[in-house]
């Protein structure tokens, strides 16, 4: 016997007519919905979005000035630029930093120096910028980063012009040297103008005429590809370099005087009194400024900052010391004007000079003295006892009252930073200094 099965085929056709219009609705809502997002993102958010994606193809980069040379009176070179290459890394496309270097440094050499500097820079600078682990990278290192560059993503050669002294220690008081910007300046400096620059004057002529050295920075706008490297260049606007500066300074002259200082602790300065112009400028011990520039490590310069003979200490600008005989004209000058003395009168040189009941005997450069001098022949011959008896006749307040009108204890601007005054000494200085 033969059963017989019997479909509800009504009943089937409506299960199926009623799954179709549930996948329809749930397809037509899919669609709207993709529809409506493709709307915002195309109409309403197409400002935004596009923006965004002309961001990530076009970027805006500076274009650091060349800063200027500085030369001397005669046309020779006393700071000049010279290109050199650095090992930079981007943060932010690096993913392991430390297994990054550890592997660079099979390649090239990283000391030690190299990553404290390395540590210091990347706190000052975005992520996006590159912070040199490496500098002065000479043509081999260059050629084996370049092979291997594939192996780091966010590793770069960075080239720039950085400063050089020629004559070393010769010039380091006169025109300084550049070095690294600190957070200090950063704070100062109108960042903008320094994007892409990372050296600052810090001191001498450096310093006093940065704003004319390091001249004004450029920008361009270039395209780049899915790996951020540079396709082309869309538009530039150049940079302006830096003023060459031309100064007084006869760098012969300024040898001569530092051979005449030998190893002596001193200071020599010449000046053109016909412009005021500084001839020479010499502070010794000096230093090379050379190794500073690019950042020596913290022992080298803890030695220089602290080696009893004070090669940092600028001694031509800032040292503090009893005057010399030049003064002597000047005051034999306040005694002629006041008429403490008379032009044709004079005074007997034992060769000492001793206070009015005072044992002590104040010696003359020349032991034996200078016999009966008067003002003429105690500036020609320099007698130490004629303008010891003329300034204690004219007392500390007159004497002192009168050197005031030739600027003595006072700056005298020199376009040298941290300049400090003479000494004019008053009784408000001995009580202050000798008590």
């Amino acid at each position: 016997m033969v059963e017989s099965t019997f479909k509800d085929h009504r009943g089937e056709h409506r299960l199926f007519a009623g799954r179709a219009a549930i996948a329809s609705t749930l397809v037509v809502a899919a669609l709207l919905a993709v529809v409506a997002k493709l709307a915002h993102l195309q109409i309403e958010s197409h400002e935004h979005f596009s923006t965004l994606s002309q961001d990530n193809r076009v970027k805006i980069e500076p274009l650091p000035p060349t800063r200027g040379l500085i030369y001397d009176a005669n046309g020779v070179l006393l700071a000049e630029n010279y290109p050199s290459y650095s090992l930079d890394i981007t943060l932010e496309k690096v993913e392991d930093l430390d297994a990054t270097i550890a592997e660079l440094a099979k390649i090239v050499r990283i000391e030690e120096v190299d990553r404290q500097r390395f540590e210091r820079l990347r706190k000052q600078r975005r992520r996006f910028e590159g912070v040199p682990i490496r500098t002065n990278l000479n043509q081999e290192e260059v050629a084996r980063v370049a092979v291997n560059s594939h192996r780091f993503p966010g590793v770069d050669i960075g080239a720039a012009l950085l400063r050089s002294y020629p004559l070393g220690e010769h010039t380091a008081h006169v025109l300084g040297y550049v070095g690294r910007i600190n957070e200090e300046e950063i704070k100062r400096i109108d960042a903008s103008d320094y994007a892409g620059t990372n050296y600052i004057g810090k001191g001498g002529v450096e310093k006093a005429h940065e704003e004319l050295l390091h001249g004004h920075v450029g920008h361009q706008q270039v395209e780049v590809n899915a790996k951020g490297r540079v396709s082309r260049v869309l538009e530039s606007q150049p940079p302006d370099p830096g003023r060459d500066l031309r100064l007084f300074l006869d760098i012969k002259l300024q040898q001569q005087a530092a051979l005449a200082l030998g190893d002596n602790r001193g200071a020599v300065v010449a000046i053109d009194p016909r412009s005021g112009g500084v001839l020479a400028m010499v502070s010794r011990p000096s230093f090379d400024p050379n190794p500073v520039v690019e950042g020596i490590g913290s022992e080298e310069y803890g030695a220089l900052r602290d080696s009893p003979d004070t090669p940092l200490f600028n001694r031509a600008v800032r040292g503090q010391y009893p005057p010399g005989s030049t003064v002597k004209p000047f005051v034999g000058l306040g005694g002629l004007e006041t008429g403490v003395v008379g032009a044709g009168s004079g005074k007997y040189c034992p060769g000492f000079y001793q206070l009015p009941n005072h044992s002590h005997r104040y010696r003359d450069w020349k032991k034996t003295g200078h016999g009966h001098t008067d003002a003429s022949k105690a500036i020609i011959e320099s007698c130490d006892v004629f303008f010891y008896s003329l300034a204690h006749t004219m007392g500390v307040d007159a004497l002192q009252d009168y050197l005031k009108h030739f600027r003595f204890g006072k700056k005298t601007g020199v376009d040298l930073l941290g300049e400090r005054s003479g000494i004019r000494p008053s009784r408000e200085w001995k009580r202050s200094r000798r008590g």
